[in-house]
Order: C-alpha cells, then structure tokens, then sequence
C-alpha cells in the first residue's frame, strides 16, 4: 500500500461505515412502509369501474407480487451500490434505486386502496435480495450492470402478464404498472449503455425460475 493509499484508508472506511448506517436506515424504512415517492402516482385521479370480490382478491395478490418485487429491487440496488467499483457505477444503482421507491411507494398506495396488504415474507425476501445484489457487486461492474439488465427484462415480463391478467375494471393498478413497466425496461438499457454484460439465456432462465418462487408464495401470503 502507498503512503497516499494509507492516508486515504480511514476516509473510505468512513464513508463504507456512513454507507452501511444510512443503508439500515432505509432498510427499515422499506419494510415498514415509510418510503415516499418522489413523483406523482401514476393512477392520479382515474377511478376504478365496480371490482367484483374475486376480481378485488386477484388484484390484491398481483398487487402485493408487485410490491414485495419492489420489496427486492430495493435490496438488489443496496447490494450492488454498497459494493460498486467505480463511482458512476454507484450513482447509477442510486438514481434507478430512486425510480424503484417510487414504484414501492405507488403499489403500497394501491394495496392499502385495495383493502389488501402486504407479504409477511417480504423482510425474507429482502435480507436474500440484499445478499445476492452485494455478492454481483463485488463480482465487478460489468457483471453487476449485466445483472441489473437480466432482472429487469425478468420484470418487464412479469408486468406484462400482469398487466393481462388484472381486471379490466383496475384501471388504478394498470396506470401504475404501465409506468411501472416503462422504468423498469429503461434501466435495463441504461445498465446495458454503462458497459454491462448481457447475461445468456440459461442464466435468465434459472432467473425466471427464482421469480416464480416469489410469485407464487407472496400472491397469496
């Protein structure tokens, strides 16, 4: 180590130990439902048509699918900023982190309009989201970007047979999942832009799989 590299040591364990503080911070604020959006919920003033009780039930659980998927995207950012080489590379995670409250914030909003409510799973899914995003970091930033593009186009699949599947009568979900859908396939071409390694088709497929997992068990609890 260089006597600059020395003199330097103590700045960065600082500013990593600031990092990780801030980072439980928003941790907690995740799971406990106190994140705010930065811009407006896209359902804005549309009004649902009459939601039959089994139309509401089935929006619930896509709904609470789609928060506990946010649930993950907040962890997987955290992972991957906390163990970012280069600082553009963190800026990046940072401000698509951003866009990925807003989406949890809205779909917290649209759950509770619902009468529905959230995964008891989702502090599970977290805590694995968090782990897997900071081991892709420390793996380096091409493949950290790559795997922000592969999970997007995961997302953006999964929003789209949601957005089939929700009742017609849902117009409040649908607006929230179509802008949803269009943040989430930009920041897969911002990661890929940054220089990120487009995963195969076997690694996207073993993805698919872990998705499905999550699917299946947080529609219901």
């Amino acid at each position: 180590m260089t006597e600059d590299e020395q003199k330097d040591a103590p700045h960065k364990v600082g500013n990593l130990l600031d990092e990780v503080v801030l980072g439980f911070d928003r941790a907690l604020k995740t799971l406990t439902g106190q994140v705010e959006a930065s811009r407006p919920n896209p359902a804005g003033d549309e009004v649902d048509l009459v939601l039959e009780d089994d139309e509401r039930a089935h929006a619930i659980g896509l709904m609470r699918v789609n928060h506990t998927g946010e649930i993950c995207a907040q962890a997987l950012y955290e992972g991957q900023a906390l163990t970012a080489r280069s600082d553009a590379s963190r800026q990046a995670l940072k401000n698509a982190a951003q866009e990925e409250r807003d989406h949890l914030a809205w779909c917290r909003e649209r759950l509770a309009e619902l009468g529905g409510r959230s995964s008891i799973l989702d502090p599970v899914f977290y805590g694995t989201s968090l782990m897997v995003g900071a081991a892709t970091g420390l793996v380096g930033d091409k493949v950290s970007l790559g795997f922000v593009e592969a999970t997007e186009d995961q997302v953006v699949e999964h929003l789209n047979r949601h957005l089939s599947e929700l009742p017609e009568a849902d117009v409040r979900s649908r607006a929230i999942l179509e802008q949803m859908r269009l943040d989430e396939a930009r920041h897969g071409d911002e990661a890929l832009a940054m220089g990120g390694e487009s995963f195969p088709a076997l690694v996207k497929g073993a993805m698919t799989v872990v998705s499905r997992v999550m699917t299946k068990t947080t529609y219901k609890i």
